[in-house]
């Protein structure tokens, strides 16, 4: 520690092969609180606090039985909702390999696939009353281009929430900067009673993302 009681910034010495950009992404992920803290408590990712910090606002996991984890890798959302609610089914679902969480189906799988629909609420027993998606499309360095693709997904995840979701549940999603496109913002606010937009602190500052959290689902007319 410093004489200021703070933690001196941890510089990274730039290593052969290592590009200036990796560089400023591990000096950040050094100088992280969150990232820290996620070591210090056992949270794989220092997403977890986004969710801590939503569910604090906004009471998502208040209540919730069976949840369905739209991108769940690396797990840290997941490993929330099994802390806080310890007896709610929890199924996941992501393209990348997600380590075991005890108590959580995990389907590797694309949840764009035609099939996946069906095998998320075979694995719940059930229908949700929480959806949560934290899927981001992967970046091709267009601007456009990757907010449409991310915008596609959570278009994607807001129907199969439309679709599955038990009358009064949430849908959670992160979507870029401007909120949720018009089309969106006028599909979620038909189906549920409220539907608000917030940027967690846990959430960098520099980031691009916020999260649209869409409560009350009136059911299926």
């Amino acid at each position: 520690m410093s004489r200021s009681g703070r933690d001196p910034v941890k510089r990274v010495k730039t290593a052969r092969g290592r590009t200036a950009s990796s560089n400023r992404w591990l000096e950040r992920q050094l100088n992280d609180p969150y990232v820290r803290q996620a070591k210090a408590e056992g949270y794989r990712s220092r997403a977890a606090y986004k969710l801590i910090e939503l569910d604090e606002k906004f009471g998502i996991l208040k209540g919730a039985s069976r949840v369905v984890d739209l991108g769940i890798a690396p797990g840290g959302w997941a490993q929330v909702v099994r802390k806080l609610r310890p007896k709610a089914g929890i199924v996941g679902i992501d393209l990348l390999e997600t380590e075991p969480i005890e108590g959580v189906t995990i389907l590797q799988m694309d949840f764009m696939a035609d099939e996946a629909p069906a095998a998320l609420e075979a694995a719940l027993d059930g229908a949700p009353d929480l959806v949560m998606s934290d899927m981001a499309a992967n970046t091709v360095g267009h601007k456009q281009t990757d907010h449409l693709r991310t915008m596609g997904l959570v278009e994607a995840a807001a129907w199969f929430a439309i679709e599955t979701l038990e009358q009064g549940g949430t849908f959670l999603a992160k979507v870029l900067a401007g909120g949720t496109d018009n089309d969106l913002l006028k599909l979620l606010k038909s189906h549920f009673k409220t539907v608000k937009h917030a940027k967690p602190p846990a959430s960098r500052k520099g980031s691009s993302e916020w999260y649209v959290v869409a409560q009350g689902f009136k059911g299926h007319s």
